[in-house]
């Protein structure tokens, strides 16, 4: 039912094919993860297809290697009138050992609800911060997706 995932997490073993010849995930591979999650999450939320329209904010912060369980988690933090903001994080672990793991990556994802793979975006169901917590991450969507437009301006500039 569209309107009450909020949350999604996928875990799963980072597997030898997705590595370079350092021994360590790629960076595409990761950001594949990403939006495999954030798609699921959106359509989790709107209950109709989504197109990812944005990236922002992405940092690499710690390598993932092969065979560390892998989680990703994507929590809605703002939506707009068709839009769904998603605040990602990605942890890896040792599988074999009991740490909590180490954060490797965290982003902002924005996807579009359509009303067909070919469609027109189509209304999403609002979501309203309930607490403080709810509106820093808000805050921060907004934040991340603006310094995002200041950038795609600057190539504009460069490029027109």
């Amino acid at each position: 039912m569209s309107g009450e995932q909020r949350e999604l997490t996928f875990r799963f073993l980072a597997e030898p094919t997705d590595v370079n010849y350092g021994g360590k995930v790629h960076g595409g591979v990761v950001m594949k993860w990403i939006d495999q999650v954030g798609y699921a999450a959106a359509v989790g939320w709107a209950g109709r297809y989504s197109v990812t329209v944005a990236v922002g904010g992405i940092r690499f912060v710690s390598p993932i290697r092969t065979s560390d369980m892998v989680t990703i988690s994507a929590k809605l933090v703002y939506t707009g009138t068709s839009s769904m903001h998603f605040y990602v994080d990605v942890f890896a672990r040792d599988p074999m050992t009991d740490d909590d793991g180490r954060l490797c990556t965290h982003c902002m994802i924005v996807f579009v609800a359509l009303d067909g793979p070919e469609g027109k975006p189509v209304p999403v169901p609002p979501w309203t911060p309930s607490d403080e917590s709810d509106q820093r991450l808000a805050d921060y969507a907004l934040n991340v997706m603006s310094l995002s437009k200041d950038i795609e301006q600057a190539v504009a500039q460069l490029n027109g």
